[in-house]
């Protein structure tokens, strides 16, 4: 089993990266599809590839505050498989070295994930799209 993540450079990885977000968070979520496709131009986005398969996505982008990170998403086959790791280790790896606060908004279910790169929870959970949240911060 082969995980690699790359960064998204054409136009067919991106429609990929996007049909694997909308299979996750507007089908199997329930997410309104106008909020998922915010920020979309600003973002650098990443595909999560098992033996060669697209099977997972994330996005980052600069904010006022410092990196965000997004967007993680992996389909439904293909979970429990380390995909989801390979992506947040990714993410930070290239990021850390930029010296600037990272921080996302972690589904509940997710936090944990995001706890093993060493982010923290910071203030009050919250709702977003309907499914409840915690921001989470890695100086």
């Amino acid at each position: 089993m082969q995980i690699s993540i790359n960064r998204i450079k054409n136009e067919d990885e991106q429609k990929t990266a996007w049909a694997i977000r909308h299979e996750v968070f507007v089908i199997g979520q329930n997410c309104p599809e106008e909020l998922e496709w915010e920020h979309e131009e600003e973002s650098i986005h990443y595909l999560a590839l098992l033996d060669g398969e697209p099977v997972g996505t994330a996005r980052w982008r600069e904010t006022e505050k410092g990196i965000k990170l997004e967007r993680f998403a992996v389909l439904a086959v293909a979970r429990n498989k380390g995909i989801g790791s390979a992506l947040v280790q990714a993410l930070t790896q290239e990021l850390n070295a930029a010296g600037k606060l990272l921080y996302l908004h972690a589904q509940l279910e997710a936090a944990p994930l995001y706890a093993k790169f060493g982010f923290k929870p910071k203030g009050d959970n919250f709702w977003e799209a309907g499914i409840e949240h915690v921001k989470m911060e890695k100086a």
